[in-house]
Parts: C-alpha cells; structure tokens; sequence
C-alpha cells in the first residue's frame, strides 16, 4: 500500500511539474516527505535514497520495475547533459 501511494503521489508530482503547478508541487512533495518519515523503515532503501534526494523520476522509475535507472543523473536524464 505504501508504495501505491508513492507511486500516484510521485506521478501526480511529476505532472504537477510539468503544468507549474506549485500547489500541486507542494501538496505531493509534503506528502512524500511525510510517508518517507513515517514508513523509512518499511521502504527499499535505493526508495529511501531517491526520495531523501529528491530523485523523484529515478524513484517513478524504481517503483516501476526499471532496473537500468541512471547513476549520478538528475531527473532520470544522462549524466553530462545540460537541461
């Protein structure tokens, strides 16, 4: 259950982004923050890392099964490419 709601809450994030919409952006970050310090314990810890960091795409990413996520790369994009 706990990582259902990360996933939705991790996706309407990511398309809060892309609309700007800020309260959107704030709602879904301060819920994720709260499940981090709550269930910390109960996550995989490569989740807790991403979303500690504020790895949301990589952390999308991880809930959905990917295992090629990028090393070092911001927002799931190559390492070395500006944007």
């Amino acid at each position: 259950m706990t990582e259902l709601a990360i996933k939705l809450s991790l996706s309407q994030l990511l398309a809060g982004i892309q609309r700007a919409d800020a309260d959107v952006i704030t709602s879904e970050m301060e819920k994720l923050d709260r499940i981090l310090s709550t269930e910390r314990n109960q996550l995989h810890p490569q989740l807790v890392h991403f979303l500690e960091r504020r790895s949301y795409a990589k952390a999308l990413m991880f809930l959905g099964g990917e295992s090629d996520i990028p090393a070092g790369a911001c927002g799931g994009r190559p390492a070395g490419t500006g944007a």
